[in-house]
């Protein structure tokens, strides 16, 4: 496997220590290589191609195994899912073969993908709900409750975002370019809610208003930021799709004015909180 600016080598991990390779720039696309017995972690619509001796097979939850607490544990993480709104089934795709055999997963977006070892950022990691695209079979996927964050709003369940949770690598897509902020401790960022992408658990969250009823009136960037405080990282992204579709749908003229599609992680709540609708 070539070198390129995201490559990796195996090490010591309990999840499957998986080599792999980002390929491409703007329209970027993972490819992992497996050894015989390991496996990877994606939806299937993530796929793109794969050796024939990688077999595909959808399980229930996350996959993470019978180490998480067995099939009540899969039952569990799986309903963790269910409430982001996303499938209750993961596929995994496992080398069944011998010798190297490699996978191929894309974004359905235009966008960057980010390889991230858990174990390097404390072993969890936050991110938009969405953005979870492939990892090694023994990552946890859940949900990360806010509860604090303007609970009577949000129904009483806060503000959702996805968990990531392991010593093994995942892989999260995100829109435009990447940019990576660490925050030392007291050190305060506000960033759009579309475009916050992921963070380290140290940092504090917390959604704050942002600006008066002009910044509504006039185009300004919504009525809601995110403002986070460190010590911790922060990975940014500068195009949330949200923000690209609303644009196209303007553009198209299918909805009337200007839809910034701010707050792409509260879904269609969003759009109302952003002043979309």
């Amino acid at each position: 496997m070539s070198n390129s600016p995201w490559s990796h080598h195996r090490s010591a991990s309990i999840a499957d220590d998986i080599d792999f390779e980002i390929k491409g720039q703007e329209l970027q696309f993972l490819e992992i290589e497996l050894d015989p017995g390991e496996s990877a972690v994606a939806e299937a619509g993530a796929l793109v191609w794969k050796d024939g001796s990688v077999g595909m097979t959808t399980v229930f939850g996350d996959g993470s195994g019978a180490d998480q607490g067995g099939f009540m544990g899969k039952l569990l993480g799986a309903g963790k899912r269910l409430v982001t709104g996303e499938s209750l089934f993961t596929t995994v795709f496992t080398h069944n073969g011998h010798g190297k055999a490699r996978v191929a997963f894309a974004s359905p977006t235009p966008g960057a993908i980010l390889p991230m070892k858990l174990s390097d950022v404390g072993g969890t990691l936050i991110c938009q709900k969405d953005s979870f695209l492939a990892a090694a079979r023994g990552v946890s996927i859940g949900v990360a409750f806010q509860r604090r964050v303007m609970t009577g709003l949000f129904g009483g369940e806060g503000f959702i975002m996805q968990k990531l949770e392991g010593d093994g690598w995942v892989f999260v897509q995100m829109g435009g370019t990447i940019v990576e902020r660490e925050l030392a401790p007291g050190e305060e960022l506000h960033v759009d809610t579309g475009c916050l992408a992921a963070y380290t658990p140290s940092v504090d969250f917390d959604l704050v208003t942002a600006g008066g009823v002009k910044s509504v009136l006039f185009g300004g960037e919504g009525l809601f930021f995110a403002r986070l405080r460190g010590p911790g990282k922060v990975w940014i992204q500068s195009l949330p799709f949200s923000r690209l579709a609303g644009r196209m749908l303007a553009a198209a003229g299918s909805r009337g004015g200007q839809n910034r599609g701010e707050g792409s992680i509260l879904g269609e709540l969003g759009d109302f909180i952003g002043g979309n609708n």
